[in-house]
């Protein structure tokens, strides 16, 4: 029988209570961003050469047509169709720029095949064009391939090592154009912004900066932002002003959330979301059928006169074996304490998921469980 008992002095079992942690106070740029500070996606189409037979086939159009349209830049003149390589390979090239990035800054960039590549391993990526969303060029990239993988194959045998087909190039991309970000856009007052938004952090942020300040420069907006004003002396030396900003310490409320990830069995929980009183009974019904096939002789071999003969027969055994138990777990007890004490008696992960998601459809789990 497995069964939990939590009471008010421990948790049958030898489970061992984790009390809830408090708080800690935290800088406050890592709970957010000053409004106007984001990442730019770029994007672009180029050639990976140098693989050895790894590359697109010559049904791949596209890959034949680049490296006829490339030659072509080199006063060679040859036909899409002509082209038979396998050491080519027809690629998508993305990367991030920065906030504040500046001309001549290096980024990295991801490579990935958009043909019938069998693989990646070897190759360099010639120049290739980066643009943004508004199709202007930002930055260049070029550069050997990173590929953390690798895949082999002859006469129908494979060896494969994590995904060959996409590679990186760290700092494989030059920024030909800056992006001009200004964290004030030459006003009186800048913006924070929670990187997950909730009113009692904001207000918390906002008590924070008036308590460094002085007044009341700060004003929670919403539950997102948190609009500061910036002090007439301190406008032209806004870089410090800004630095002040940010490490101001507070203490960020927390909302309660369960992460459970069906696929992988995965639970990832705070370790103070509460469970209130409630009474979980799990059990597993395991039914075994055997089967004895045995032959059934005459008492003497050769007499009996016509139509005796030997018989088959089948004798067959059902078993059931039912386990299982319930449990009632009292208030002021977490979610930690009962996965702690459901994996001490080896009840399984898919278990455990099904138990969690029976106690949150009973109104007993107080937080917002998230399934993936």
């Amino acid at each position: 029988m497995r069964a939990w008992y939590a009471t008010a002095g421990g948790l049958a079992l030898a489970l061992c209570l984790a009390g809830s942690a408090a708080a800690e106070p935290i800088r406050i740029k890592d709970i957010g961003k000053m409004s106007g500070w984001r990442d730019n996606a770029l994007n672009g189409y180029g050639l990976v050469t140098g693989l050895a037979g790894t590359g697109d086939s010559s049904r791949n159009k596209t890959a034949r047509q680049s490296i006829a349209n490339m030659l072509s830049r080199f006063d060679l003149t040859i036909a899409a169709d002509d082209v038979q390589s396998r050491n080519v390979a027809a690629v998508m090239v993305t990367a991030t720029l920065a906030p504040f990035a500046r001309p001549g800054d290096a980024i990295d960039v991801t490579v990935t095949s958009i043909g019938d590549a069998r693989s990646l391993v070897g190759g360099a990526l010639m120049l290739a064009p980066l643009k943004g969303p508004d199709g202007k060029i930002y930055a260049l990239s070029q550069g050997a391939l990173s590929v953390g993988g690798y895949k082999y194959d002859m006469n129908g045998n494979v060896t494969q090592k994590n995904h060959p087909t996409v590679a990186s190039i760290p700092g494989g991309a030059i920024v030909e154009v800056g992006v001009a970000s200004s964290a004030a856009d030459e006003r009186s007052s800048v913006t924070f912004v929670l990187a997950e938004p909730d009113y009692t952090t904001a207000s918390r942020v906002a008590a924070a900066i008036n308590g460094k300040l002085g007044g009341q420069a700060a004003v929670a907006r919403d539950g997102s932002g948190v609009d500061i004003q910036i002090p007439a002396g301190r406008r032209e030396h806004l870089t410090d002003f800004l630095a002040d900003i940010e490490n101001v310490m507070v203490e960020p409320d927390r909302r309660a959330k369960v992460v459970i990830n069906e696929r992988t069995g995965t639970i990832v929980s705070g370790g103070d979301v509460r469970i209130s009183k409630v009474v979980v009974s799990q059990g597993e019904l395991k039914v075994s059928i055997l089967t004895d096939n045995t032959v059934s002789q005459p008492w003497v071999i050769g007499q009996g006169g016509p139509g005796v003969q030997s018989l088959a027969v089948s004798n067959s055994r059902v078993t059931v074996e039912e386990t299982g138990g319930a449990g009632y777990v009292t208030a002021n007890n977490t979610v930690g304490d009962l996965v702690q004490s459901l994996s001490r008696l080896k009840t399984n992960t898919r278990d455990i998921i099904s138990i969690l998601r029976a106690v949150k459809a009973a109104g007993a789990l107080h937080a917002e469980l998230i399934v993936q």
